[in-house]
């Protein structure tokens, strides 16, 4: 039993839109919102993850619905803080004997000072140990590329937040977009909201745009549309409207968005040494977080490329999976991954 509570260690993929929490041994054990409910008067701790989720756009007042990362990185220190030591605690137990090592994901091209905030929030919240491994890394492992052959993959990791682009090969980034694209899951979420807004004077929640982009969202034009009924609060009456919009015109809110990533990757693919782009040729480009998992932005993607693309069996999964097999393979990645202490 204690060569067990000794042995806990924690991969952390604390993501902008969702935090997920792999135990080695175990798999995934969280899968949460990063989404906090305070009180506006002393800013006391509501709610964490799905409970603050619930709350979002019917809060009274005394409260206020937070997401302590932006982007990828922290907005909030001491709101993020709290919210990792509650899922620490929910993972490896409150009143536990030894404190845990912990594997984060942080996108590519973060600063210094980004770094330290991730790794004393983690020390705060309760862990022994805190690594840092890039995002890109991280999801390549996790949908089971070999990055240890001396042979280039190119990863595309779609989050809530950003857009992580990655070639990779002997366990190390090659060619990456110099920095997160700050792009992803949550700007489509807004594109099609102030697509509404301004097309049919219709206010609606953040989570309605998520749901029209995960029920009719399409990266192309779909053959036939789709259709789907929209219910929000009218800017000129200010009563209840229902609306009726289409895939085509979910297609044509999120093209700006989605054109970002494309030239994202083919920044990336443009500074990809020869022979590496070669390999990616012969194996094509993987693509994983939430975003992958847009209805055919793999078909849009290859069109414009001209490699064959591939979405990994469990998107939504790679980068928690990842920190927690990298957190097994730690020998091997010891010159990419930062740690304290």
């Amino acid at each position: 039993m204690l060569r067990a509570l000794r042995s806990q260690r924690l991969g952390v993929d604390l993501g902008t839109a969702n935090v997920l929490v792999y135990q080695v041994g175990q798999g995934v054990v969280i899968d949460e919102p990063s989404v906090v409910a305070v009180s506006a008067s002393d800013r006391r701790i509501e709610a964490i993850g799905h409970a603050a989720r619930e709350m979002v756009g019917r809060t009274p007042g005394s409260l206020r619905i937070l997401r302590p990362l932006q982007d990828g990185v922290i907005a909030d220190y001491l709101v993020t803080e709290a919210m990792l030591r509650y899922f620490i605690e929910r993972s490896a137990g409150r009143y536990r004997m030894f404190r845990p090592e912990i594997m984060v994901a942080v996108p590519t091209g973060v600063t210094t000072v980004e770094q330290r905030a991730v790794m004393d929030a983690g020390i705060a919240a309760g862990a022994k140990r805190v690594h840092l491994i890039p995002e890109p890394l991280a999801a390549a492992i996790g949908a089971n590329v070999p990055i240890s052959l001396p042979s280039g993959s190119m990863v595309v990791n779609l989050g809530g937040g950003t857009t992580e682009i990655a070639v990779v090969s002997l366990n190390d980034i090659v060619a990456d977009c110099s920095g997160s694209l700050r792009v992803g899951g949550n700007r489509l979420d807004d594109a099609i909201r102030t697509y509404i807004k301004r097309k049919y004077n219709l206010m609606i929640g953040d989570r309605s745009a998520e749901e029209i982009k995960i029920r009719i969202g399409s990266a192309v034009v779909l053959e036939p549309a789709e259709t789907m009924e929209v219910r929000g609060r009218d800017q000129v009456q200010g009563l209840p409207r229902t609306v009726t919009i289409t895939s085509d015109e979910v297609t044509e809110a999120i093209a700006e968005p989605v054109e970002q990533i494309l030239r994202g990757v083919r920044s990336v693919l443009e500074s990809t040494p020869p022979e590496l782009a070669a390999d990616i040729i012969d194996k094509g480009i993987v693509m994983t977080g939430g975003t992958a998992l847009l209805r055919s932005l793999g078909k849009l993607l290859s069109r414009e490329t001209g490699i064959a693309v591939h979405v990994a069996e469990t998107p939504l999964l790679c980068t928690a999976l990842g920190t927690g097999i990298a957190l097994d393979h730690f020998d091997m990645l010891q010159k990419i991954v930062i740690s304290h202490p």
